[in-house]
């Protein structure tokens, strides 16, 4: 452009900030606006607007630069526009406002099927901007087989020995309790396997050599740790060591005396009944407890609405297993109400429960339903950023990859896979689950797919 000037000040803010141009462009793509409005920021954006050539971007990159650099745009050498301009508007990209204000489009890769160019096909963009994590996290951690440690899992959960060392760490294993959530939460499944086997074997001597109030501590860390040991077991699909991780960690919970304790654990003891195919056990199970809890929530914490709402999910996930559609409504309309009443997405409890949780759980029943439209649809009502933990973000990618895969997008439904190994490797790369679905986008992939498919496929050690 004739007679730009060069934007010295936002380039200082880039190279102070130690940025190159392509992390800055994530970093936009990452921000609450970036994933709002699907941008698509990338370096030659970056480029245009260090050298003046964009005097002053669009609304959404607008609001997406401040929060990204915590500064002003006019002290970042940007000119606000005065008054209209006779210059014929250039086409929009994907989130952009034009001069009406008029917002095309939130989520590209929940779009309604408008064509892309190649380019833009092979973009992580638009609906979670998930690919994108790594600009500001860093390369992902290399990924461990977690299923070679289950073994050693395995052999704790039946030690029935008499312990022989009485010497109780109550601070140190609290904390090595909240550590193993964080990297269950966080998707470091391997990681969580390896040092479970340890913590479970030291928690059981501190259930039979405390007494007191020290004992009722030790059966509450005892009955989180094998909550997590039945979440990794029932991710591996080991549905007998999963029983019986879960079943101990309900029996952990009575023994605490906190019913907070015994409404979180039968929230996988549901899990465990329905991916044994006891659905109908699995829904009454959640309900039965959700209901236990609601006679005490007149005046709820938000632990108490977190775990009841997450009850309440649970349940409606078992019945979406047995299509009992009343049973669903019912259910998920509760867990709505417990959202609104508790009005953010939080982690009491370790719940990540939550109003966008709710959607996240629509979206999950309209795909086992069958209903892949729906499915859809929910998503683009979904704030990622607004879900606290990967293992839900990475969850959620999961199921709307499977519904594109349903409605016969398959580059969408591969984009979609991919950003969600790149948010977190080992749900994609460790589950047996998601490498099946790896194999049915390239089976059926049309040839415009098939490479970028197979390549994937390939990289993850997934044959056909």
């Amino acid at each position: 452009m004739t007679g730009a000037t060069p934007n010295d000040r936002l380039r200082a803010w880039r190279e102070n900030a130690d940025l190159t141009r392509a992390e800055m462009a994530k970093m936009i793509n990452l921000s609450q606006s970036g994933i709002k409005h699907g941008l698509t920021c990338d370096e030659e954006r970056i480029r245009r607007w260090e050298t003046g050539e964009v005097r002053w971007p669009h609304d959404p990159y607008r609001f997406a630069i401040k929060e990204v650099t915590h500064t002003d745009l006019e002290d970042l050498g940007f000119t606000p526009r005065r008054g209209g301009s006779a210059k014929k508007p250039a086409q929009r990209r994907s989130g952009e406002v034009d001069n009406q204000g008029i917002q095309p489009r939130t989520m590209d890769l929940v779009g309604r099927g408008e064509v892309e160019d190649d380019v833009r096909r092979r973009e992580f963009v638009g609906l979670t901007g998930a690919a994108l994590f790594s600009a500001v996290l860093g390369p992902p951690e290399s990924v461990t087989d977690a299923s070679r440690h289950i073994e050693s899992l395995a052999a704790v959960l039946v030690d029935y020995s008499h312990p022989t060392d009485d010497h109780i760490d109550l601070e140190a294993l609290s904390a090595a309790v909240v550590a193993a959530k964080q990297n269950y939460q966080a998707c470091r499944y391997a990681q969580v396997t390896v040092a479970l086997p340890a913590l479970l074997r030291t928690l059981r001597t501190a259930c039979m050599v405390l007494d007191g109030d020290g004992r009722l501590r030790a059966y509450a860390l005892s009955a989180e740790a094998h909550h997590v040991a039945a979440s990794i077991l029932l991710k591996q699909e080991d549905k007998g060591l999963a029983w019986l991780a879960a079943d101990r960690s309900v029996q952990a919970a009575h023994a605490s005396q906190s019913p907070l304790m015994i409404g979180s654990s039968s929230r996988i003891i549901t899990h465990a009944l329905m991916d044994g195919g006891h659905h109908r056990a699995a829904t009454d199970t959640a309900r039965t407890a959700a209901a236990r809890m609601d006679t005490d929530l007149t005046h709820p914490s938000p632990d108490e609405l977190s775990i009841y709402g997450s009850l309440l999910l649970r349940g409606a996930v078992a019945a979406a297993h047995s299509s009992n559609r009343h049973n669903i409504a019912e259910l998920l309309d509760e867990a709505a109400e417990a959202g609104t009443r508790l009005g953010t997405d939080a982690n009491h409890m370790w719940t990540a429960f939550g109003p966008n949780n709710v959607l996240c759980h629509r979206v999950n029943i309209a795909l086992r339903l069958g209903d892949a439209g729906t499915a859809i649809n929910h998503a683009r009502q979904v704030e990622i950023a607004k879900l606290p933990i990967n293992e839900r973000k990475a969850t959620l990618l999961l199921d709307i990859s499977r519904a594109f895969l349903m409605c016969g997008q398959h580059d969408k439904a591969l984009h979609i896979l991919r950003a969600a190994g790149e948010l977190a490797p080992e749900e994609v790369s460790g589950r047996e689950a998601a490498r099946r679905l790896v194999r049915d986008i390239l089976a059926t992939a049309p040839i415009s797919v098939r490479r970028e498919a197979r390549e994937y496929a390939e990289s993850l050690g997934v044959v056909a």
